[in-house]
């Protein structure tokens, strides 16, 4: 890998990988001991969380299109070898954080990823990209989920921080690009159409 090119992203957005694709990869032993290390980075790479947790879904039977997934994360690697996470003293405490998802991103079996950012004055401290265990039956039950793990995440890091009194008690801000979502977030209304989510 040491002469390959190097590539702009850890994954092509538009490939969809399916468990039974292609040849079976000859080496899955090879496949997994890549993917664990990949995996570890991740704790300082949040660019390769979603590719990363994408081709650790096929560890059990990989294929060669995975594999190539894989060899393209490590291109995507080497031209992006320097980055890492940077923290700056902005002199601001304020919790912020973004989130995202996917409805039905996953073309095996429609279920979504959810995604999100906390920042801490500006500097990234937290991160996940994760597949979710049910069906979401709309974008906007798929969006309100990730903002359900978000506020999870704020509410455990903003106890964190008051037991280490590292700042004062700013209102935090969540930032989500789904209407719907929001809508329902801010309507303390229960609706009955919403029952389902929990």
């Amino acid at each position: 890998m040491t002469d390959c090119r190097p590539i702009d992203s850890p994954m092509d957005p538009n490939q969809k990988l399916m468990t039974d694709q292609g040849e079976p990869f000859r080496e899955p032993e090879r496949y997994r001991r890549l993917v664990w290390k990949l995996i570890y980075l991740t704790i300082t790479r949040p660019d390769l969380s979603f590719a990363v947790g994408v081709v650790s879904q096929f560890m059990q039977a990989p294929h060669i299109d995975h594999w190539n997934v894989v060899l393209r994360i490590l291109r995507y690697i080497k031209k992006a070898s320097g980055q890492g996470l940077l923290y700056e003293d902005k002199r601001e405490n304020r919790i912020s954080g973004y989130c995202d998802a996917n409805w039905a991103g996953c073309s095996i079996d429609r279920r979504f990823t959810t995604g999100y950012c906390v920042f801490l004055g500006g500097n990234l401290i937290s991160w996940k990209s994760k597949k979710q265990n049910v069906v979401a039956r709309s974008s906007a039950e798929a969006e309100y989920r990730a903002m359900a793990l978000i506020t999870c995440e704020f509410i455990w890091i903003k106890q964190l921080i008051q037991e280490l009194r590292f700042c004062e008690n700013h209102p935090m801000k969540l930032y989500c690009d789904n209407q719907a979502a929001l809508h329902i977030a801010s309507n303390p209304v229960f609706h009955e159409n919403q029952a389902h989510r929990g």
